[in-house]
Parts: structure tokens; C-alpha cells; sequence
């Protein structure tokens, strides 16, 4: 049935039973709407499994054996674009634990207003279902390619939605959480499962450096994937990392501190080895797939579907379920993350003290709905390469807004809208717009002969320019209008640094959103430049340190690549 033998069927439903019971087993433990969207009591081990499960999907798999297969192994910079930016993360966890928040539109308000934590909540929701909608754009193209299209991408579609909306909007992020430790475990097998197989039928790596030509076995292509290529995507990563919605559940859902650094950043590392083989396997089917016509984002469903069949049935059924679990486990947290956004920054203002179910209720309906926004997304988008380059850009819109805010005091509330919104409207300029094969706008049709050739590739404004133009206008506009307009009340932003000074205490309770709990004794502030308006806070020796052991694990891992592609 489908190109599936019964025992890949028996597998695929046994899993999805299992899921859809712990999300109804944890809807029983949620009383109140903090329950629902935030729930503080996960350990390290379980965040580990959580920063990895709700950071890595099939869609990512599938676009980094797309761009491998296409560019050569360059192409894995489409994932590692977020390895420099992982120590930070390091450095970043406490800091959004500290801010006691539900959601980051909490600290939009906190620091700003609550227009701008709207503003926030509206972007942080097409955010979200953009990467939904990739995610489920990447999973579809794998299950269909992995059957021989006997399984269309648009029915897997819909089963993948209909099950983790189901444990999704009945456990909440709870449900999440619990899943997203079975499902790490499966997505590691998922990312591993194909490599020796699609290896060993090519001579390994001796067999595909005869067959490759030696500049698309470079970490660093001659042209477009390049050194400054994979600077620029990196920074962007790391401006608009913070502002994923899903990034506050990520640090913020563990008892303390140290669970949030603990768990996001090393979770996201295992994330960056399970990279390899992606690429690895993008790479070999090169070889593999010489003189075959294939499309780039099916090569790694085509590989699943040429081996997995032949060794056991009922393998194809654990390598889909594994699939399965890498997209749901992050479908889930971004569903239920954008579904506080809306609750809590932009319903609960219009409506208060209403009874804590309601909120609830009002989380699940917004959860379907911004899910409903992904389905549209995934039909619109002409391939998995191109979703996930929107996804960048969207990311970083309102990074700038959060990181002036936290470093320069003199940041008004007008500079945040005006660092967003002019950011936007110069990437909405600078793109290529369309959905599916319609075309609404594109920037390089018009404009494209009148700019510089170092900005162009391949006949178009290069990626990494069309970034540098929308930060730096985003940045110079925010930074003037703030000169310009009335600085943000004293005591508002007293408050605000005190919550970012203040260390989570054992068990500590908030009744409300960024508020410190009663008795709580603010640290005095030690920065490094103390007579300005910056707030660049003297680092911990924990931070230090951790900061450190960050960048040693990217270090080996990327050595470990070269030793494996080039030795």
C-alpha cells in the first residue's frame, strides 16, 4: 500500500498512536495557561533532547542533501550557517530565563511598549508559519521520493498535520517537550540511517573523490558559497536567533539557568553533527545518481527509497517514522509557541481577567490556525532551498529591535518600529516574491544590470548582499530615529536591566510576565563600559567558560569534516 510493505505501515501507525496518547495524557496535567505555553520544570536532559528535537527537522536534512547534491559539500554551510553562532547560545539562555517571560513578546513590552510586543507577536506568527510550512514543504518531498511517488507529498502533508496538532493543542508545550525526547532519539537515527548504505555503494570516500571534481569537495566554494558567503548568513543567524519564537521556550522551560544553556546549546551541537551526514549523503549521490534525472530536493528520499526496502521490511516504516518525529517535534513547538504570541501579547491585553481555561482555549484555536498558515506555505513554496532562505531573512527582522534594546538604553520605541519595518520593506524590495509559480515581484528583473558585479551571482543581487542591505539600513534607521525621538521612561528601563542582572533563585514563582518575585535582591551593575549608555554586562566565569567549551566543539567539528572529506 502507498509503496510501503504492512510492516512499515504497522510502524508508521504504532508511532503515531503513541504520540497522540502522551499529548492527551499531558493535557490532563495543564490547570493554568503558563502550564500550556511555558512549563518550568524540565531537567537538563530532557532540554538537551528539546533544543535538538524542536531545532532540527526533515526539511533540513532534505535542503542540505539538495544544495550538496547540487554544489558539492559547501552545501552543508546551508545548516552551519548556525555553527558560529552556537557558543553564544551559551550566553544567551540565561539572559532570556532571566526575563521571566512567557513569551519574547513579553520582553518587547517589557523594554519597550506593547505596540512593539505586538509588532513582534504579528512577525514571530508568520515567522512560524513559514517554517512550518517548510518543514512540512521538506518532509513531503522525502516521503514522496522515498515511495516512488506512490505516497504524494500532499497526503503525507496532511497526516503529519492532523497528528502533531492533535498532541500539540491537547498538551501544549508539556506534550512538546516529552515528545521531542523520543523523537531526538529517532531523528538522530533518521539523520545517520542512509550514510553507510549510499557510502558503501559509491567506494566510499575514495570512490567519490575520483568521481567529484576537487573544488565541490571544499568546505568553501570558489564561487557562491564563500568565505563571505557563510560570514554574512551566519551573522544574520545570530541577529535574528533571539527573536525565533520558539528560542524563549528553548532556554526558558527548564527549572534554571543552567538547564537553558545546558540544554540549548548542546543540543543544537549534536544538531550540527547530524549535519554531516546530510551533507555526507548529498555528496555521495552525486556519484550515485550520475547519468539519472533527479530533482535536487528528492535525492534524499530517493536514496531512503532505493536501499531501505532491501534489507528488512519494515526499515523504510522506522527511517518514515524517524522523518516523521524530526518534522513533528518541531512543528509542535513552533505551534504552540505562536499560539502564546497571540494569547498572551495580543488577546489577553484586549481581554483581561478572564478565567485561566479560556486562555487556554484561545491558545489552542490559534494554534490551528497559525498551522493552517504553514499548510498554505508549504503549497506555496517553489522548492525547500528557496522556503528556507525566506525563513532566514523573516528571522532577522526584529533581531536588531532586540539586541539595540539590550545593549544601548537610548533605543525608543520608534527605533524599534523603524529598525523593523524599514528593514522589511528593503528585503520585500530586494526579493524575488512568488507563490508557487506565480510571480508578484522581482527586484533583479528590474534593477539587477544597475548594480555592481561583485553584488551579483549568477545574474542576481548575491544573497548575503541582499542581507547586508536590509541590516544596515534596518540598523542606521533605528539608531537615528531613537536620537530623535523621546527616550524611553527611566524606571521602565531600570526595571527591564534589572531583570536581566537578576540570577534565577531555587523554585522561584512569578505571579506576571518580566517581573522579579517579591524579596528578590537585584545584583549591582557591572559593565564594561560603565559611564555610557551601553549595558555590555562584565561576563561571568561560568559564561566564560561555557563560551569556551562552545567554540572547542565547533572547532572538532569542523576538523572532523575536513579529516573525513579531504585525508
Amino acid at each position: 500500500m502507498f509503496g510501503l510493505h504492512a510492516a512499515d505501515i504497522c510502524v508508521l501507525l504504532l508511532y503515531l498512536l503513541a504520540m497522540a496518547a502522551i499529548g492527551f495524557w499531558t493535557a490532563s496535567k495543564i490547570k493554568k495557561s503558563q502550564d500550556f505555553f511555558m512549563p518550568r520544570r524540565f531537567g537538563k536532559a530532557m532540554m538537551v533532547m528539546f533544543g535538538f528535537g524542536a531545532g532540527t527537522h526533515s526539511d533540513q536534512a532534505v535542503g542540505v542533501a539538495s544544495k550538496s547534491y547540487s554544489d558539492g559539500l559547501s552545501g552543508i554551510w546551508y545548516q552551519w550557517l548556525w555553527l558560529p553562532c552556537t557558543p553564544f547560545y551559551w550566553l544567551i539562555a540565561p539572559v532570556m530565563r532571566r526575563f521571566r517571560a512567557i513569551t519574547t513578546g513579553d520582553v518587547f513590552e517589557a523594554r519597550y511598549d506593547r505596540s512593539v510586543a505586538v509588532l513582534y507577536a504579528l512577525i514571530g506568527m508568520l515567522n512560524l508559519s513559514v517554517n512550518i510550512g517548510l518543514m512540512l514543504r521538506g518532509s513531503g518531498a522525502v516521503i514522496s521520493a522515498s515511495t516512488q511517488g506512490q505516497l504524494s507529498a500532499n497526503a503525507a502533508i496532511a497526516v503529519m498535520t492532523v497528528v502533531f496538532v492533535v498532541y500539540g493543542v491537547a498538551g501544549g508545550l508539556a506534550a512538546a517537550i516529552i515528545t521531542d525526547f523520543i523523537q531526538g532519539i529517532l531523528t538522530i537515527i533518521f539523520s545517520f540511517l542512509l550514510l553507510p548504505l549510499v557510502m558503501n555503494a559509491v567506494g566510499w570516500m575514495d570512490g567519490i573523490r575520483e568521481a567529484v571534481a576537487a573544488e565541490r569537495l571544499s568546505l568553501v566554494a570558489p564561487a557562491g558559497i564563500t568565505s563571505f558567503y557563510i560570514a554574512v548568513i551566519a551573522f544574520n543567524g545570530l541577529v535574528g536567533i533571539v527573536t525565533q519564537p520558539h528560542t524563549m521556550s528553548n532556554c526558558a522551560a527548564g527549572k534554571t539557568e543552567m538547564e537553558g544553556r545546558f540544554g540549548w546549546m548542546f543540543g543544537n551541537l549534536i544538531k550540527r553533527v547530524c549535519t554531516i551526514p546530510w551533507c555526507l549523503t548529498g555528496v555521495a549521490a552525486i556519484v550515485y545518481f550520475a547519468g539519472r534525472e533527479i530533482e535536487p530536493d528528492h535525492v534524499f528520499g530517493a536514496v531512503a527509497g532505493d536501499f531501505l526496502p532491501k534489507i528488512l521490511p519494515g526499515i523504510l516504516g522506522v527511517f518514515l517514522a524517524a522523518l516523521l518525529a524530526s518534522v513533528m517535534s518541531s512543528c509542535d513547538a513552533f505551534m504552540i509557541a505562536s499560539a502564546g504570541l497571540f494569547t498572551e501579547n495580543i488577546y489577553r491585553p484586549l481581554a483581561p481577567g478572564r478565567g485561566q481555561g479560556h486562555y487556554v482555549t484561545v491558545g489552542r484555536i490559534a494554534s490551528v490556525v497559525v498551522v493552517a498558515g504553514g499548510v498554505a506555505c508549504a503549497y506555496g513554496f517553489r522548492g525547500v532551498v528557496e522556503g528556507l532562505e525566506i525563513f532566514w531573512k523573516i528571522s532577522a527582522m526584529m533581531g536588531l529591535a532586540f539586541w539595540l534594546g539590550l545593549f544601548w538604553r537610548r533605543m525608543t520605541t520608534a527605533g524599534a518600529w523603524a529598525t523593523t519595518l524599514i528593514g522589511f520593506a528593503v528585503m520585500l524590495f530586494t526579493s524575488d516574491i512568488a507563490f508557487g509559480e506565480r510571480g508578484i515581484w522581482d527586484f533583479n528583473r528590474h534593477f539587477a544590470q544597475y548594480l555592481p558585479q561583485f553584488m551579483l551571482f549568477e545574474n542576481k543581487l548575491h544573497l548575503p548582499w541582499q542581507m547586508i542591505l536590509y541590516l544596515a539600513t534596518g540598523l542606521i534607521g533605528g539608531i537615528v530615529v531613537s536620537l530623535l525621538t523621546r527616550p524611553v521612561a527611566a524606571e521602565k528601563l531600570e526595571n527591564f536591566y534589572a531583570l536581566t542582572r537578576t540570577p534565577i533563585g531555587p523554585g522561584e514563582q512569578v505571579d506576571r510576565p518580566c517581573t522579579l518575585p517579591e524579596g528578590a535582591v537585584v545584583p549591582e551593575r557591572r559593565n564594561i563600559l560603565p559611564n555610557t549608555s551601553l549595558e555590555i554586562a562584565i561576563p561571568s566565569r561560568t559564561s566564560v567558560i561555557g563560551f569556551l567549551v562552545g567554540w572547542a566543539c565547533v572547532a572538532v567539528i569542523v576538523c572532523v569534516v575536513y579529516l573525513i572529506t579531504q585525508a
